[in-house]
């Protein structure tokens, strides 16, 4: 096993123990340091194994991580609709 997949891996328990632990922030502050940590991680399992599996892990961590993803849509939807309504 490569070392990028062990980080990929060893990302993946964190994420899932932090998951576990109770929070009153609702997990923000766990969530953008896992963002912090897996940015890195996933470009060097990009480097090492090629854009397939580095989609496969990203696929992985977006399911983990799915709250800053969907407000991160709704961020670029409402800014779209608002540079469609100007123009």
């Amino acid at each position: 096993m490569t070392l990028s997949i062990l980080l990929a891996c060893s990302w993946f328990v964190l994420a899932n123990i932090l998951a576990m632990m109770p929070s009153k922030r609702r997990h923000w502050p766990q969530a953008w340091v896992l963002i912090t940590i897996g940015i890195p991680i996933l470009g060097y399992v990009v480097y090492e194994h090629g854009p397939w599996l580095g989609l496969l892990i990203m696929a992985g961590a977006m399911s983990m991580l799915r709250w800053p993803v969907i407000h991160l849509l709704r961020r670029v939807k409402k800014m779209v609709r608002r540079h469609d309504g100007t123009a």
